[in-house]
């Protein structure tokens, strides 16, 4: 109840385009680092007179390390991680695995979340781009507001 009232409290007093600004200044932020990113390459090739093939390579490394362990993917990593940790699906995948083959149930489990991932992220995206955030904190409002009176009626799980 509280999530939902703070959710519906924020959305009511949000400008209705609060949130696009912000992508905005966002977007121009990360154009302004790459254009850096590419000058100070092009002027470190030039000083260098050309990197060997082991030079690129431990660019090229260095770069992939950087990709995989930025501030984004350790803050999607830990709260997946730890929103996961201990659910019904992973109670669910243990039993599978004591059941069937544990390979075929670690890739399929690995396969079924990625999937359920990547379309989250791109609807999220989709929506980002057509529904103002206003919007959508309103509506996460009422959703919260929603899954507190169905607990009210429901009971806690195991109460039939």
């Amino acid at each position: 109840v509280l999530f939902g009232v703070r959710m519906l409290y924020e959305g009511y007093h949000m400008d209705a385009d609060e949130g696009q600004e912000e992508l905005e200044q966002v977007q121009m932020e990360l154009k302004k680092k790459e254009e850096e990113i590419d000058n100070q390459k092009s002027v470190s090739d030039l000083e260098s007179g050309g990197e060997t093939s082991a030079d690129q390579t431990s660019s090229v490394i260095q770069s992939l390390l950087k990709a995989v362990f930025s501030p984004i993917f350790l803050t999607a990593f830990t709260m997946t991680f730890l929103a996961e940790w201990g659910d019904r699906s992973q109670i669910t995948t243990i039993i599978l695995s004591s059941r069937e083959d544990p390979w075929g149930v670690c890739f399929g489990g690995i396969l079924g979340h990625s999937l359920c991932t990547a379309m989250a992220v791109i609807g999220g995206r989709m929506i980002a781009q057509k529904i103002s955030v206003r919007t959508v904190t309103l509506i996460g409002g009422c959703v919260f507001l929603l899954f507190a009176v169905s607990s009210l009626y429901s009971g806690p799980a195991g109460d039939e």
